[in-house]
């Protein structure tokens, strides 16, 4: 059986992960946020579109179109936000999509409210909306592409063997160690982020955390192989930046 691949923040360019999944024949492929695809995203993936799972990133719901593109794709049932999915090779699979937002939750101490959440979920955020500026009858539309605590604590109360995230983990320089306690919660083995469009050697602090913390570049792709004495990571392609930024 072929790989899981996990492909780092695409920016509207799909063309090199289709050809990575058929090279490989990949069981499945995760996109790891901030996709921003310029058709639905089943057509931008038809070629493999029964082997894609994604998350949102901050930037897939940057307007009505790049949202109707996502969410309103036959893809959209593939989201892994929030909920745990069994993958073909065996892998339980986990997702957090988007990012933390001062408007709703920033959990770091020198956030506005000390880090405290303004909502704790959806609902409750679309309901203290005044009604001319609810989108399409919720909160904002960029918000779909962030954080609330009610998602998190469901996470928290279910077991994976990897985490799928857009935010990085305690590790990496603006990462959040919020997300090392969900991943020890979860009892994951892996935690594979996006984002910051670099590929960080954390090595050194997989046995404290008690887990591997891996990024996946900008545009970059790696299968993660979680194996009985550990984790396994194989870069498939290497992310567009990532000589530049390997000392970030």
């Amino acid at each position: 059986m072929g790989p899981v691949l996990y492909c780092g923040d695409p920016h509207g360019s799909f063309a090199h992960i289709v050809e990575a999944a058929l090279r490989t024949d990949a069981c499945a492929v995760v996109l790891l946020g901030d996709m921003e695809p310029k058709r639905p995203l089943h057509e931008e993936l038809d070629q493999i579109r029964d082997r894609v799972w994604w998350i949102p990133g901050n930037h897939d719901a940057d307007s009505d179109e790049i949202w109707d593109h996502v969410w309103g794709s036959d893809l959209a049932d593939r989201n892994l936000h929030a909920r745990v999915v069994p993958l073909p090779d065996g892998t339980r699979l986990a997702g957090l999509g988007g990012v933390f937002r001062d408007a709703v939750w920033h959990p770091t101490p020198a956030a506005a409210r000390g880090g405290a959440p303004a909502f704790q979920s959806r609902a409750e955020h679309a309901a203290a909306m005044p009604p001319q500026d609810r989108w399409r009858g919720g909160h904002q539309c960029k918000h779909w592409g962030t954080i609330y605590p009610d998602e998190l604590n469901r996470l928290s109360e279910l077991q994976a063997d990897v985490l799928v995230t857009h935010e990085a983990s305690g590790y990496h320089p603006y990462g959040f160690e919020l997300l090392d306690a969900l991943a020890q919660s979860m009892d994951v083995k892996a935690l594979v982020h996006g984002h910051h469009h670099d590929r960080l050697d954390s090595r050194s602090r997989w046995a404290s955390q008690g887990f591997a913390s891996i990024g996946v570049g900008f545009r970059g792709i790696s299968a993660v192989f979680v194996e009985p004495d550990g984790v396994r990571i194989e870069v498939v392609r290497k992310g567009d930046l990532d000589d530049r930024r390997a000392g970030r």
